[in-house]
């Protein structure tokens, strides 16, 4: 009786012996700071024209065309951001409407807030605003018609203006003045962009990165179609001549930095 009593001790000792090792065995790793929480992404968008910095009113530039085009103004909509994690997580920033304007260089940079902890590889968004707010009626913040880039005999938004002076433009005062309007049919000139992000950014309830991107006002007058200013230096309202500036416009963002 005493052999058995003590043969069962040693089971039920082996057996809580095993059973401490398996839970041991078993600890749960610590969760990746950067897949957590919430943080933010910052955006600036620097103007320039090929390699050089943009000096409103002040230098000239030579276009694809080989025109001499001095620019006063240079505003566009970036709206619709979505980023995309390396797991392929998709995350679309909600009322994402943004406003640049070389002018207000606190304009440039734009900030995404909540935005789910990640290392993010790529970041899409709209030149200029969607269809569903250009029939909306009047709206406030980025979107107030107060901004100038709304046509109201038109009842639309203008995606994107350029205005400056060139010797090649017939217009008055050798005027160069592209407002770049339409959101359906042929006349559609919202255009999507997706940049690649060379070193993701990490985005932690800590950290805010930045991504640079170069917006380049020489891609408004090359490919696919060369802009000749003495033929056309103006453009105010939805047209064949707009999808056209729309086209080039499509690829004048380029990664220039991430910063972690």
């Amino acid at each position: 009786m005493k052999t058995h009593f003590h043969f069962a001790a040693i089971l039920v000792i082996a057996a809580t012996t095993g059973f401490v090792s398996c839970k041991k065995d078993e600890v749960t790793p610590p969760a990746d700071d950067h897949h957590s929480g919430t943080g933010s992404l910052r955006v600036n968008f620097t103007p320039m024209f090929g390699d050089s910095l943009l000096d409103l009113n002040t230098e000239s530039y030579v276009t694809g065309n080989g025109d001499t085009l001095t620019v006063s103004l240079f505003k566009f909509y970036v709206s619709n951001v979505i980023l995309t994690d390396d797991e392929g997580n998709i995350h679309a920033v909600p009322e994402s409407y943004f406003l640049i304007d070389a002018q207000t260089s606190t304009s440039e940079t734009i900030t995404l807030n909540d935005i789910p902890g990640g290392h993010y590889t790529t970041i899409s968004f709209l030149i200029g605003v969607d269809s569903t707010r250009n029939v909306s009626g009047s709206q406030t913040g980025a979107l107030d018609p107060a901004n100038a880039m709304f046509w109201t005999w038109n009842s639309g938004y203008i995606m994107a203006k350029l205005e400056g002076t060139s010797p090649q433009s017939t217009q008055s005062f050798h005027a160069v003045t592209y407002h770049i309007g339409g959101f359906s049919g042929t006349n559609n000139a919202i255009r999507s962009v997706t940049i690649p992000l060379t070193t993701n950014a990490s985005v932690t309830s800590t950290g805010n990165p930045l991504v640079t991107l170069k917006a380049d006002v020489a891609e408004w007058f090359v490919a696919p179609d060369t802009i000749d200013i003495a033929i056309n230096a103006y453009a105010m309202m939805p047209s064949a001549f707009s999808v056209q500036i729309a086209n080039n416009y499509s690829d004048m963002f380029s990664l220039v930095s991430v910063q972690n």
